[in-house]
């Protein structure tokens, strides 16, 4: 086997067509032949995750590919929350938010996220992936044309795809881009412009400034999904929209608590009319079970903590600021890194698996990222920081970088 020809592109073996629709499945056998040469990369089961330091095959890796910004999943308020919410309300909602599955705690969420991010309300969804799907199915109606960054998150792609209405792409972050693309379009049509305000896989930021004057210009409505702002930047960890100082011009805010809020679940912040038509009308809040009261209850209570203890998104940036420096001095290309995020831009596939494998066996834990994921020539590791790690872990981790870089001659 050629791994090098064949890693990092998983569809070049699918068979499309044929009468069996299963065909493809039991003819694609690129990953169990990845598997078996050692190098294959998702999927790895942690024998515990703690925060800024796992165990994995029984021995302990700096874990620096974990959305757990804040360090709040093992928190004592957090977890006693939760565990608290299932001996009052037990385990499952047991239907969606649209019929039985709407609780007092739902709604008192709700409330503080509306009142964190200065709006009116919020609606909070089983997942933030469900969060611009409800969000889109809802608003991108017939004659509605939703307008894409490029590299937003799959979720507003998906969310366009089962929607009625239209979507169009531009370039990524590119605002020219996106002028020309909102100059074109017909008269008849109600568009909103739907971007991340942190971009997952290179951490970059959104130009939202600029964004915000494009959409005031042409009188078009604005999304932002800051998952990956949400709880690290701005001020308290308001989010990006927040650090950009564009939050009252920006209509719709999404975010998850799957990563600052040490949960999982999702929301959508915005005016009261428009918060409660998504209500009515997104497909999640009417065709899924709704945020189970253990994952409701964490959610609230790390918000209250990030409230209280704000010096934790200062942290979080001051870890990424010092991680992105020191690899920067090794020699590493690391983009326009911004919030936690911190990619290691390697630009070929199998260089980054073996990269990836090369620190895992040296007891960093990171994330590779490959096409389609990335554009071709700009695979990368995902590296994240979060508020819990310490100076020691860091330094421990750009020695390991050093060490491993020189001997790959990476750097």
């Amino acid at each position: 086997m050629n791994i090098e020809k064949e890693i990092g592109n998983w569809t070049n073996q699918l068979q499309v067509g044929g009468h069996d629709v299963f065909a493809k499945a039991c003819s694609w056998d690129l990953v169990d032949r990845v598997i078996e040469s050692g190098m294959y990369p998702y999927f790895l089961p942690l024998d515990e995750n703690q925060g800024p330091v796992a165990r994995y095959q029984g021995r302990e890796v700096l874990m620096l590919g974990s959305n757990n910004y804040l360090g709040l999943t093992t928190h004592p308020k957090v977890r006693e929350a939760s565990v608290a919410a299932i001996r009052d309300f037990g385990t499952g909602m047991t239907g969606s938010r649209f019929l039985n599955g709407t609780l007092k705690m739902h709604e008192e969420l709700e409330a503080k996220l509306a009142d964190f991010l200065g709006k009116e309300a919020a609606l909070v969804f089983t997942t933030g992936y469900q969060a611009n799907l409800g969000l889109l199915t809802a608003i991108n109606g017939k004659n509605a044309l939703a307008v894409v960054d490029r590299f937003a998150h799959a979720s507003i792609h998906d969310g366009c795809r089962l929607s009625d209405g239209g979507s169009i792409k531009f370039q990524h972050n590119d605002v020219e881009d996106l002028e020309r693309v909102l100059q074109g379009l017909p008269p008849n049509v109600g568009p909103l412009i739907a971007v991340d305000g942190v971009y997952s896989m290179e951490g970059d930021i959104a130009p939202l400034k600029e964004i915000v004057a494009l959409a005031m210009k042409y009188k078009v409505r604005l999304a932002v999904d800051d998952a990956h702002g949400f709880g690290v930047m701005g001020p308290a960890g308001r989010g990006t929209c927040h650090y950009l100082q564009v939050e009252k011009d920006v209509d719709l805010i999404v975010g998850t608590f799957s990563k600052s809020l040490a949960s999982t679940g999702g929301f959508v912040a915005g005016a009261a009319k428009v918060i409660n038509f998504i209500k009515h009308f997104g497909h999640p809040m009417i065709f899924s079970a709704s945020l189970t009261p253990a994952c409701t209850a964490a959610a609230s209570a790390a918000l209250e903590i990030l409230i209280q203890e704000p010096e934790r998104a200062v942290q979080v940036r001051e870890n990424t600021q010092a991680m992105q420096k020191g690899l920067l001095e090794l020699g590493y290309s690391t983009g326009n890194a911004s919030a936690a995020i911190v990619p290691v831009i390697v630009g070929d596939s199998m260089k980054t698996i073996i990269l990836w494998k090369t620190l895992l066996e040296a007891g960093v834990y990171t994330n590779p990222v490959l096409f389609p994921a990335v554009a071709k020539g700009k695979e990368l590791l995902r590296t994240s920081y979060l508020a819990t790690h310490t100076q020691s872990h860091l330094c421990q981790a750009l020695e390991i970088f050093k060490k491993v870089g020189k001997e790959l001659g990476l750097i």
